[in-house]
């Protein structure tokens, strides 16, 4: 596999993007990220851009916690099944409204 840096940090952000936008363009109260550990890997330093980059999309005043995983099982879009996923973040948001 070959991965490029910048392409993994815009996959975040825009992860990121999507959740906000399905969540109604509200902060979430708490955002639970899970990235592959192969993206650690590839980013190397550059990890913590990753995470810059989902707090720019959900703000200061979401809580940020999350984990490394050998692979993600999620949907690829709200109205697929649950799939194995590889070399991706996943992000689950929260709120109390």
């Amino acid at each position: 596999m070959k991965a490029n840096v910048d392409r993994l940090i815009d996959g975040a952000h825009g992860a990121a993007a999507a959740c906000y936008e399905a969540v109604g363009s509200k902060t979430p109260d708490l955002a639970i990220l899970i990235s592959c550990v192969g993206r650690k890997l590839v980013l190397n330093q550059r990890t913590e851009e990753e995470v810059e980059s989902v707090r720019d999309v959900l703000g200061e005043s979401t809580v940020l916690s999350g984990f490394y995983s050998y692979g993600e099982i999620a949907p690829f879009m709200s109205s697929t099944k649950c799939e194995l996923h590889n070399q991706t973040m996943t992000i689950t948001t929260f709120s109390e409204r």
